[in-house]
């Protein structure tokens, strides 16, 4: 999809897929099973022993296999993790600008999403999440984003306990989608760590790039056990066996190339602010410790840059309007590329803002 979506003229550094070989274990793990013909139906809580246990390691904290289920995908997941714990027309609180789908999805279920918009410094503003609870009313539900997308932001435990503190006072039941949780240079933290009450989405997909081979886990503190437990037996027919094969060797196996992988995310983001120095000082970047993906301030060059991009320069980036209140003059990069790649499209950016103002 990345590279097919546009014409061939059109460098595409949007779409939150990597440009990367796969992982040794991964890979193995698939061909593995293709020849000895294991493409059948998935069984047994492999995958969640495996997150248990790069849970541990990377974070301090062990989610328990029993409290978890096998969803097709995170998005889908939350969706049936909104029927179990709220009303069919429930509001859902969002941190915006957020990854577009939230908006999607709840419109989709006929739901109203409420805005709670971020703070200046891209980290939650809690006098913001508060008003969004009460507009919501009790019973709503609030869809957290941890690392937050677009902006990378990795939400610091004092932030996490704040959010359990006000969904419990006013009546919130909490779904985390932790789907960038590896992908963290930060001291991630998971919410169910902090709470007892939450649901959680996670998924090697986006750290292995694994969005084609379809898996997720459903995961529920201690006081939402008998909540996962009413998740319809038929959810669990819609995962990938074979997806589920390469998310557990990822888990399991894929921690030296995850390492590697972050190492030039890292100079990736050194690179990039670099090159928008030079090249393009309009546009403002505050690297984030988490995600794959630049957050680039261009609202010095008008409410939607990246169709500029695309337009003059034939750069795809994400718009930032599709992410909802805040996203006006934002553009989405992926970082997840070559620096040959990232180099290339700054240059196609900036000869396209210069030639605008010519």
């Amino acid at each position: 999809m990345k590279w097919r979506y546009y014409p061939e003229d059109v460098l595409p550094v949007w779409v939150a897929e990597m440009d990367v070989p796969l992982a040794e274990p991964v890979a193995r793990a698939i061909t593995d099973a293709v020849e000895r013909g294991d493409t059948g139906y998935p069984n047994g809580t492999a995958y969640a022993e495996a997150l248990a246990g790069f849970a541990k390691e990377r974070w301090g904290w062990e989610p328990a296999v029993e409290r978890t289920a096998i969803v097709p995908d995170v998005m889908l997941g939350v969706v049936e993790m909104f029927r179990l714990v709220s009303h069919r027309d429930a509001p859902v609180v969002v941190n915006c600008p957020v990854y577009p789908p939230f908006y999607q999805f709840v419109e989709s279920l006929g739901r109203q999403a409420v805005e709670a918009p971020l703070g200046a410094d891209a980290r939650i503003d809690f006098a913001a999440l508060e008003a969004a609870f009460v507009r919501a009313g009790r019973g709503a539900v609030y869809l957290l984003c941890n690392p937050q997308n677009p902006t990378g932001t990795v939400h610091t435990t004092a932030e996490l306990e704040e959010v359990a503190r006000l969904a419990r006072a006013h009546g919130i039941r909490v779904v985390a989608d932790e789907i960038h949780a590896p992908l963290t240079t930060g001291g991630f933290v998971p919410y169910l760590s902090v709470a007892d009450d939450g649901l959680s989405l996670m998924s090697a997909s986006k750290a292995w790039n694994l969005a084609g081979l379809k898996a997720a886990l459903a995961i529920a503190g201690p006081d939402s056990a008998d909540d996962l437990k009413r998740l319809p037996e038929e959810v669990s027919h819609g995962p990938s066996h074979v997806g589920i094969l390469a998310h557990t060797a990822a888990f399991d196996d894929g921690a030296d190339w995850l390492d590697a992988l972050l190492e030039g995310l890292q100079e990736n983001r050194e690179l990039l602010s670099g090159l928008l120095a030079e090249h393009l000082p309009a546009v403002r970047y505050s690297p984030g410790q988490g995600t794959y993906l630049a957050w680039l301030d261009c609202r010095a060059l008008g409410d939607d840059p990246a169709r500029t991009f695309l337009k003059r320069g034939r750069v795809a980036l994400n718009s930032g309007i599709p992410f909802g209140t805040g996203g006006a003059g934002f553009a989405r990069m992926n970082l997840a590329t070559s620096p040959e790649i990232i180099t290339e499209a700054v240059r196609r950016m900036a000869e396209a803002w210069h030639g605008r103002l010519a």
